[in-house]
C-alpha cells in the first residue's frame, strides 16, 4: 500500500476537497483522483460520496481514516526516531476564546517555546459558533472553548475543566452589601459586559431571557482587563470567569456577589476534530495546553 496514497486520502478526508487536497500536496486534481480510486480498489470499499461539489467520508471512509492517521503517525515516529534532530516541526493554527489568551498564551508561550522551537502557534480568537466553524472546515487545528459543555461525537476533547463565573462588584458598591441577591435585585445596575453573543456573556443572556428579561449594558467591549479597572472603579458590574477577576478578588478590589437564582455551568474544553490526524507539532500543542489550569493560574 502506497503511503502516498493515505497522505492524500487524509488530505482529501480533512479539507473535504479534491480541489484543496492538490493544492495542499502540490499534486494536479486528475493525480489525486487517482491515487483514491486506487486506495478504493486496494480496500474493495467506497471511502467518499461524491454528491455535486462536496465529498464526505463514507462510513467504510470512516473506519480507514483511523488506519490511515495511525499508519501515518506510526511512519512519523519511526522518521523521528532515526533523525539526528527529532524535535516537532511546524505550525499550529490555534483558535480560542478571547479572554483564555492570558493565560493560555500570554502567560504560558516562552514556556511552551522553550520545550518547543520547532513549534509555531497561529493564534485566533473567535466566539463559540465561529471557533467550531473554523475546525469544520479545517482552517484550523485545534479550538479552545469557554461554553456550555460541548458534546458532540465530530470532535475529540483532549482536556477540560468546570470554570467558575460570577457576577463582581467594586467593593465601594452598596449592593455587596447584600448577602443573598436575586436576579430582580441586580436590574437596576449598570452592567458592563463582553460583546453579546460570547461564550458566558451568551449563557447570562440566556438565563435572564428565562424570565423574560434583557440586560442591557451600559458598555460591551472584549478585553476582560479593561472590564475589570471599570468595575474596580465602581463603573458598574459584570460577570466574568473567576480566573479572570481572582487577582482584583484576592486584593480587596473586586467582591463576587452570590446571586442565589442564578447557577450556570461553564466549561473550558481543548478539542479537535475527530478527522484530523495529530501530527507531532498538533501532539506537541495539545500536551503541553492539557497541562494549563485556568482554575490555578495566577496574574
Amino acid at each position: 500500500m502506497d503511503l502516498r496514497n493515505l497522505t492524500t486520502f487524509i488530505q482529501v478526508a480533512e479539507l473535504g476537497s479534491f480541489t484543496k487536497a492538490a493544492e495542499k500536496l502540490g499534486y494536479s486534481q486528475p493525480t489525486i483522483s487517482f491515487q483514491i480510486k486506487q486506495l478504493e480498489t486496494e480496500l474493495g470499499a467506497q471511502l467518499f460520496e461524491r454528491i455535486g461539489h462536496t465529498v464526505a467520508l463514507t462510513d467504510r471512509g470512516h473506519t480507514a481514516l483511523s488506519y490511515a492517521q495511525n499508519i501515518c503517525r506510526m511512519t512519523q515516529t519511526m522518521i523521528n526516531g532515526t533523525e539526528i534532530d527529532n524535535q516537532a516541526k511546524g505550525i499550529i493554527k490555534l483558535a480560542m476564546a478571547d479572554s483564555l489568551c492570558p493565560s493560555l498564551i500570554e502567560n504560558n508561550f516562552a514556556e511552551f517555546h522553550r520545550q518547543y522551537p520547532g513549534v509555531a502557534l497561529n493564534v485566533t480568537t473567535a466566539g463559540t459558533d465561529e471557533l467550531f466553524r473554523l475546525v469544520d472546515r479545517n482552517e484550523v487545528d485545534i479550538v479552545c472553548t469557554l461554553d456550555t459543555h460541548i458534546y458532540n461525537t465530530s470532535y475529540i476533547i483532549a482536556d477540560e475543566e468546570k470554570v467558575g463565573v460570577h457576577f463582581v462588584a467594586s467593593p465601594l458598591n452598596p449592593i455587596v452589601k447584600k448577602e443573598d441577591l436575586t436576579k430582580s435585585d441586580l436590574l437596576s445596575e449598570s452592567f458592563i459586559l463582553t460583546e453579546k453573543g460570547m461564550s458566558y456573556r451568551r449563557i447570562m443572556d440566556e438565563k435572564f431571557a428565562e424570565d423574560k428579561i434583557e440586560i442591557s449594558p451600559i458598555l460591551e467591549i472584549s478585553s476582560t482587563a479593561i472590564i475589570c479597572k471599570l468595575i474596580e472603579a465602581n463603573a458598574g458590574v459584570s460577570f466574568l470567569p473567576d480566573y479572570v477577576t481572582e487577582k482584583a478578588v484576592n486584593e480587596g478590589k473586586l467582591v463576587r456577589l452570590n446571586v442565589t437564582d442564578f447557577k450556570v455551568d461553564v466549561w473550558k474544553q481543548l478539542l479537535y476534530h475527530r478527522d484530523k490526524w495529530i501530527s507531532p507539532q498538533m501532539q506537541a500543542a495539545l500536551d503541553f495546553l492539557s497541562k494549563i489550569s485556568i482554575n490555578h493560574f495566577h496574574h
